[in-house]
């Protein structure tokens, strides 16, 4: 059987051959006595993308994944074979959709192909770090300890995110009811409003009648200024589906106040933790460095991050290859020049990406303290206009009376 292979040659590039072997994982092990460093193999005639094929399913939750990797990691330290693990999760009752996936991951390793490759070819439902972490563990013979590291991982990364999300519950809170008061006002309070100063005869002050022509305009072509939103929002959102697309929408995040250096930060902080996680599993420098750099969650950092791979195959050092993409801060590239150095690149990696970690919690604290009062202020502005623009008239009336 021929299959296609993208492989790393010994000189740094990245080639796609085509061999003849019973099985991928036959294929794949001899490529890897050739010297190659294997990246995915696939039977001729299907296409290949580093990190597995492109999955319309949905992605695994975040909760649902850290569950399964911890009970693998739980029966491979009890000493289970690797198919008798995944034999016992695969019939757990959990979501119709990672059951099924693990079904086929498991037939898959029973046919004799490695689990890194088998998760791979999932595709986007898994990512892309896992794969390449379960190689690196296949590659030193150590798969629970590398699934325990991947899972310390993957809970530092779901609480930062958990914190991020909680900490703009409150903010996004005040926001929604801000619009839908001013709504209400507008459609429902005003037109009352209206009857009673058509009785009163007389001249409407400007800001008044800047208010009822608002009213007027959302009661008659409600509906339609309804459809053109949604339409947009609709528009936008495929838009941002796309490459272009997104790489536009996340750049302009990052310019945000405040939030676009929280979102900054947290990205570094990604890149660099799952770098550091790849190589402490023994994974070279280059398969790490591009995976950790399409698993950045910003498109735009994602898409400046992307050469790094590219320059350090070269023969550049990492720390110069950082500071050629203008987006990493130098206290970042001195620390790596550091590990670099010493030999403690993944740990230095580590820790800086906890001090992202620390800066995004007292960035995200900074935020809050002035997101808060000035919504607040900002709602009381509203309040008030919209309550003088109403009761105007009145004053206008009452000094006609005096």
């Amino acid at each position: 059987m021929e299959f296609v292979c993208r492989v790393g040659a010994p000189d740094g590039r990245i080639l796609e051959q085509v061999t003849e072997a019973a099985t991928a994982a036959v294929a794949r092990t001899d490529l890897e006595r050739t010297g190659y460093h294997v990246f995915e193999v696939k039977p001729k005639g299907m296409s290949l993308s580093f990190g597995g094929k492109r999955s319309r399913k949905r992605r695994v939750k975040d909760q649902d994944f850290l569950i399964f990797n911890q009970e693998l990691a739980g029966l491979l330290r009890a000493g289970l074979p690797l198919l008798q693990a995944l034999d016992m999760l695969s019939g757990r009752d959990r979501d119709p959709q990672l059951t099924e996936v693990l079904g086929e991951i498991r037939d898959k390793v029973k046919a004799g192909e490695e689990l890194s490759v088998a998760f791979g070819d999932a595709g986007d439902m898994f990512p892309p770090l896992y794969a390449s972490t379960l190689m690196a563990g296949e590659r030193s013979g150590d798969l629970e300890q590398v699934l325990r590291r991947f899972i310390r991982y993957q809970r530092l990364v779901m609480d930062t995110k958990k914190r991020i999300v909680s900490a703009f519950v409150y903010p996004t809170l005040l926001v929604f009811l801000s619009i839908t008061m001013v709504v209400v006002m507008i459609v429902v309070v005003l037109p009352n409003f209206q009857e009673f100063y058509d009785s009163m005869e007389v001249e409407l002050p400007l800001p008044t009648r800047v208010l009822l022509g608002i009213s007027d305009f959302v009661q008659s072509r409600g509906l339609w200024l309804l459809g053109g939103i949604v339409g947009g929002v609709y528009l936008l959102r495929r838009w941002f589906e796309t490459e272009l697309g997104a790489v536009w929408r996340d750049r302009m995040q990052l310019r945000i106040p405040v939030a676009g250096s929280i979102i900054h930060r947290f990205s570094l902080s990604e890149f660099c933790r799952s770098l550091s996680t790849l190589l402490a599993g023994g994974l070279p420098l280059v398969p790490s460095l591009e995976v950790s750099s399409v698993s950045v969650s910003n498109a735009y950092l994602r898409s400046q991050l992307e050469p790094i791979p590219t320059r350090v195959r070269e023969g550049a050092a990492l720390h110069d290859a950082m500071k050629e993409t203008a987006v990493v801060p130098n206290l970042t590239i001195d620390m790596v020049q550091v590990g670099e150095a010493t030999g403690a690149l993944d740990e230095m990696l580590s820790n800086v990406s906890d001090f992202f970690d620390d800066e995004v919690e007292t960035q995200i604290q900074r935020l809050l303290s002035l997101v808060e009062p000035i919504m607040l202020v900002v709602m009381g502005i509203a309040v008030a206009a919209l309550l003088l623009a109403m009761y105007m008239p009145l004053f206008s009336v009452l000094g006609q009376v005096q």
